[in-house]
């Protein structure tokens, strides 16, 4: 009887085995791999390009009674416009910091310019006043505070200017219109501020698209204009020119931190 009941068993487990071995496995979920988080968090090198637009004043005054007496009379113009408009383009590093939606960086860049303007006054009795300024390159150290909306960044940035500023003037005799009467010239690497905003967007976690406007003001230079035709009564001139402008520019940012 016994024997009987434990081959009964026997044979229950074995077909309970092979009925287990018969029915589908019972696999876990399979849950896909999240995507990365974006942040600005990083360093960053770029490029940029754009317009220059200078809008620069030029006031003049004498040394001299005979001077004072040309600049009171109009000969010499006592203030004038020298406005211009150019090329601009350059590289930028920079390294942005970001905290919740708060973006907040430092960046620096140097840029080229083409801005070479020119300007002229014929005053009374016919005495021709004739006004350059070059501004060869142009850099910049600013900060950046941004508020970020996922890729999209919208910001504000200021800091320091500075550039390598040329101006002369030359002073044309009123008789002989070729003759020189007064000439000088100064050039410096000035400093100054600038101050700006922009937008940003990231078409990719490491490459993104900036557009941005910056107002540059390098300060005033004073130009000695010494006499050099001495048949005239003695006495120079002093012309103080500024060097500012607006730059609206785009510009091409790659990150190196990687998702």
């Amino acid at each position: 009887m016994t024997k009987t009941i434990l081959t009964a068993l026997a044979l229950a487990a074995l077909g309970g085995t092979a009925l287990a071995a018969d029915l589908p496995s019972r696999k876990g979920p399979v849950y896909a791999p999240l995507a990365p988080i974006f942040t600005w968090t990083g360093f960053y090198a770029g490029v940029n390009a754009g317009g220059v637009f200078t809008e620069n004043t030029i006031s003049t005054v004498g040394t001299a009674p005979f001077t004072i007496g040309n600049v009171l009379a109009e000969r010499r113009p006592s203030s004038i416009s020298n406005d211009e408009t150019g090329f601009i383009g350059g590289a930028q590093i920079g390294y942005n910091y970001q905290i919740g939606s708060v973006v907040l960086g430092i960046e620096t860049d140097i840029q080229y310019t083409d801005i070479s303007s020119r300007t002229s006054r014929l005053g009374t009795s016919n005495a021709t006043s004739v006004f350059s300024q070059d501004l060869d390159y142009l850099g910049t150290v600013r900060l950046r505070a941004g508020y970020a909306f996922d890729r999209v960044m919208v910001y504000a940035t200021g800091g320091l200017a500075y550039g390598d500023v040329s101006n002369r003037a030359t002073f044309f005799n009123a008789a002989l219109p070729g003759q020189v009467d007064y000439v000088g010239g100064k050039s410096d690497i000035k400093v100054g501020f600038t101050v700006g905003g922009g937008v940003e967007y990231a078409f990719t976690n490491n490459l993104s698209l900036k557009a941005e406007y910056l107002y540059y003001d390098l300060g005033k230079q004073n130009v000695a204009v010494n006499q050099v035709n001495f048949a005239l009564a003695p006495g120079s001139y002093v012309s103080r020119m500024e060097n500012n402008g607006h730059i609206v520019r785009a510009g091409l940012n790659y990150r190196f931190s990687t998702f």
